[in-house]
């Protein structure tokens, strides 16, 4: 039996441990020999296996999904065990904690593939038109360091935003423009640490006077689940993109009281939609991707002295 890992997996597999590529080398032999040993799945035509991280070093527990075909088999993903949210009810029957547990694993999976799937896209289509750009992003972070920014914060970080950060620990700009529409970069995670510090400091202060406010004047400057994500440049943090770990959608913040888009993101669609703009720019509808020099650059927040050196895309 052929067992065929996809690059994109294998570029997954590199971020999550230096022993995950060995790990999962290991499981496609055992699963040439051994095809049925994954347990059904709540994905369609997907098995999962479980790989013990005690087994092999800097290697977490891992969860493996795979298709298997009558002459081959396709490793689909690989995600940390830890990914998985136990069942909302202790108090729940084994049973159907079991039941819970695969259906948000199977969730989760999904979501790793999609944020995946939609960098590769961006990074690919970087490296080939934009090198200046894709030089300037920041190699994965390990799982150790997002685990770290996790309980620095005391926030949980959803799953979309740890495999980001898994694959990209940051935007240091190229001439000072971010990668992202609107020439924003994603933050780095001392930058998203050291924002959300500062604005729930400033919550907490705002919370000694909202006790003395009726309930339709109480300010909200932060919520404890809100984790900033995208940032209006490189180096600068005045507005920007942050992710709802309660909603799973975009937010904006701004020191300038901007008033909120109407788009409503999800950090899957918003990353789809970046791939999708880059791929076919004529479709474009928020922003216009183009060049200068070997650089990415949208039109939205360009610079008008700099309009003549700029170059729009062709499909």
């Amino acid at each position: 039996m052929n067992v065929e890992i996809p690059p994109h997996v294998r570029e997954t597999a590199s971020q999550l441990g230096d022993g995950v590529p060995y790990a999962l080398k290991v499981l496609a032999g055992q699963l040439a020999d051994e095809p049925d040993m994954g347990e059904p799945s709540s994905l369609p035509g997907i098995s999962t296996v479980m790989i013990d991280g005690d087994l092999f070093e800097d290697c977490p527990a891992l969860a493996v999904g795979y298709i298997r075909e009558p002459e081959r088999i396709e490793i689909r993903f690989v995600t940390p065990a830890s990914f998985a949210q136990p069942a909302a009810d202790a108090s729940d029957e084994p049973e159907q904690q079991g039941r819970q547990q695969d259906v948000d694993s199977g969730a989760e999976a999904v979501t790793v593939r999609e944020v995946a799937d939609a960098w590769h896209r961006i990074t690919d289509w970087l490296q080939t038109y934009a090198p200046n750009s894709y030089a300037a992003l920041r190699a994965g972070a390990s799982s150790a360091a997002v685990a770290a920014v996790e309980s620095d914060l005391g926030a949980q970080i959803p799953v979309e935003l740890r495999t980001l950060w898994l694959l990209t620990a940051g935007d240091d700009g190229a001439q000072g423009w971010g990668c992202l529409p609107g020439n924003q970069a994603l933050m780095t995670l001392d930058a998203a640490r050291a924002l959300y510090r500062m604005k729930r400091d400033a919550q907490v202060s705002e919370d000694a006077l909202n006790s003395g406010r009726p309930d339709e004047e109480q300010i909200t400057v932060w919520k404890a689940a809100w984790i900033p994500v995208v940032a209006l440049g490189p180096s600068d943090d005045s507005s920007g993109l942050y992710l709802d770990a309660a909603t799973g959608y975009l937010g904006r913040w701004s020191r300038y009281n901007e008033v909120p888009g109407e788009e409503r993101d999800t950090l899957v669609t918003y990353l789809e939609e970046m791939a999708d703009m880059l791929e076919s720019p004529a479709l474009a509808a928020r922003d216009k991707p183009g060049l200068i020099g070997g650089t990415l650059v949208w039109l939205s927040s360009i610079d008008p002295a700099l309009e003549d050196r700029w170059q729009p895309l062709g499909d």
